[in-house]
């Protein structure tokens, strides 16, 4: 005969460590070679001018200047339209 009550299973006590995205650097600030511009999930914006991609899709300078975002406008695949913010370091 058992001396405790059935308690039950835990189900919600694990949780995921945070993964700090976003922007990182933004316009107007100067940014060194290699410096983490934008941390993203996919291609939300995407690299422009002195600016790389890595294979997690983090943007990253390039060379030194200063950071600026555009709006561009992206044709698909399957020809549908499509605006995207572009991360480029303008040179001093």
């Amino acid at each position: 005969m058992a001396s405790k009550k059935a308690g039950g299973t835990a189900k919600n006590l694990t949780d995921s460590q945070p993964k700090y995205l976003g922007v990182k650097l933004f316009a107007g600030q100067i940014a060194k070679p290699g410096d983490v511009l934008v941390r993203q999930r996919g291609t939300r914006m995407i690299p422009g001018a002195h600016v790389g991609i890595g294979k997690d899709h983090t943007l990253f300078a390039l060379t030194d200047g200063v950071v600026s975002f555009k709006n561009v406008r992206k044709i698909r695949y399957d020809g549908s339209r499509v605006i995207k913010s572009a991360v480029h370091i303008l040179k001093k």
